[in-house]
C-alpha cells in the first residue's frame, strides 16, 4: 500500500437530506440518502481534488454500512483503515433545508445516540501502517462524545506525536451527538490543546473562546499553528505564524451547504500537501491558499450531497479562471 499524506479519522454516515425545502422534520414527504459524515466528506473531496489519503472509520456491517464502504472505493479512497462492527447499525441523520439551502441537522434514524457503529470504533484495532509516510492526520470532535471512539481519536494523536505528524481539528459541533452537551467543551479544549491547525465556524468560535478573532483564540489555545473561522457567505478569518486577515465568500448560486464547511477544509490541506506548510508564512500565499479553499466549498454549494457535490481539480481551477476574467469581477 502506497503511503498518502492525509490521514482522516471519524465518522462515515448516510445524510437523508429532505426534498422538499423549507419544511420542518415531521412535514417532509421524502428523503434522498447521500453518504456522509465530516471526515469521509474531507477524505473525499481531497481524494478528488488529487491528494491520496487513508480513512479510519467504523460502520456497520450491514447493507448501509457495507455500500458506504463500496462507494469509497469508487472514490478512491482506500477502507483498509474502515472497522465493521457486527451489532451496531450505521448512523442515518436526517437533514432538513431552508428554502435558501441552508441546512440543519434534524434527527437519527434511532432515539439513542450513543447505540451507532460511528462511536464504537476501536483503538486496538487501529492499523498502524495507515499512519506511515503521513503528514497531516484530520479528526473532528463528534466522537468524543462517546468513550470507545475517544480512546481510539487519543490512541490516534499518540501515534501522530511519535511520527511528527501534524493534527487537524474541525470542531464540527452538533449537541445532538452528544447524551450529555455541556461535558464537551471541556473535552474539546482538551484535545485542542494537542493540534496544529483548527478549523471552526464562527458560532463555534464564540461558544468556545468568547471570540471569534482566529488571533485572539490562537492566544488562548498558545502553541496551534494556525487557525481558521469560517463564516458561510461572509467568508472567513484566519491566523496563520502572525499573519491574519480576512478573505470574502464567492457569489454563487446555492443549492444545498451540506459539507461545504468540510470541502473547504479538503481545498486548504490539499493546497499544503502540495505547496508545503511553510508556505504559512507567506502573506501572499496564505491568501492564495485560502481563495483555493474557498472556491472548492463554493462549487460544494452549487449541488446537493456533501461529497457527491465535490469538485474535481479541474472543476476548481476551471472556476477560478472564470473568476478572475470575469468582467465584473
Amino acid at each position: 500500500m502506497a503511503s498518502s499524506p492525509v490521514l482522516c479519522l471519524g465518522e462515515l454516515l448516510i445524510d437523508r437530506l429532505a426534498d422538499q425545502p423549507g419544511l420542518s422534520l415531521n412535514d417532509v414527504h421524502s428523503w434522498t440518502s447521500y453518504p456522509g459524515g465530516a471526515p469521509a466528506n474531507v477524505a473525499c473531496g481531497l481524494t478528488k481534488l488529487g491528494t491520496p489519503v487513508n480513512f479510519i472509520s467504523c460502520v456497520g456491517s450491514d447493507v448501509l454500512g457495507t455500500a458506504l464502504v463500496e462507494f469509497l472505493k469508487t472514490v478512491g479512497l482506500d477502507c483498509a483503515g474502515v472497522q465493521l462492527h457486527p451489532t451496531a447499525p450505521t448512523r442515518q441523520v436526517y437533514v432538513v433545508r431552508t428554502d435558501l439551502g441552508e441546512r440543519q441537522f434534524a434527527g437519527f434514524s434511532q432515539p439513542d445516540t450513543t447505540l451507532f457503529a460511528d462511536t464504537r470504533l476501536q483503538a486496538d484495532l487501529l492499523p498502524l501502517n495507515l499512519f506511515a509516510g503521513v503528514k497531516f492526520l484530520v479528526i473532528g470532535t463528534l466522537g468524543l462524545a462517546c468513550p470507545e471512539t475517544a480512546a481510539a481519536i487519543q490512541r490516534a494523536l499518540e501515534i501522530a506525536q511519535t511520527q511528527f505528524i501534524q493534527v487537524v481539528v474541525d470542531v464540527n459541533w452538533r449537541p445532538m451527538f452528544w447524551p450529555n452537551p455541556s461535558l464537551a467543551p471541556g473535552v474539546i479544549h482538551d484535545l485542542l490543546r494537542q493540534v496544529d491547525f483548527l478549523k471552526l465556524s464562527i458560532e463555534e468560535a464564540e461558544w468556545l473562546f468568547d471570540t471569534s478573532d482566529p488571533e485572539k483564540i490562537g492566544h488562548q489555545l498558545g502553541t496551534v499553528k494556525g487557525i481558521l473561522v469560517t463564516a458561510g457567505e461572509q467568508g472567513c478569518a484566519y491566523s496563520f505564524s502572525g499573519h491574519q486577515g480576512r478573505l470574502p465568500a464567492f457569489s454563487v448560486d446555492t443549492e444545498d451547504t451540506t459539507g461545504a464547511g468540510d470541502a473547504f477544509l479538503a481545498g486548504f490541506i490539499h493546497q499544503l500537501c502540495h505547496r508545503g506548510a511553510e508556505c504559512l508564512q507567506n502573506p501572499a500565499l496564505i491568501r492564495e491558499i485560502l481563495t483555493y479553499a474557498g472556491a472548492v466549498g463554493a462549487l460544494t454549494t452549487t449541488r446537493t450531497g456533501a461529497i457527491a457535490a465535490q469538485p474535481s481539480a479541474k472543476e476548481v481551477e476551471a472556476f477560478l479562471y472564470l473568476q478572475q476574467h470575469s468582467p465584473f469581477s
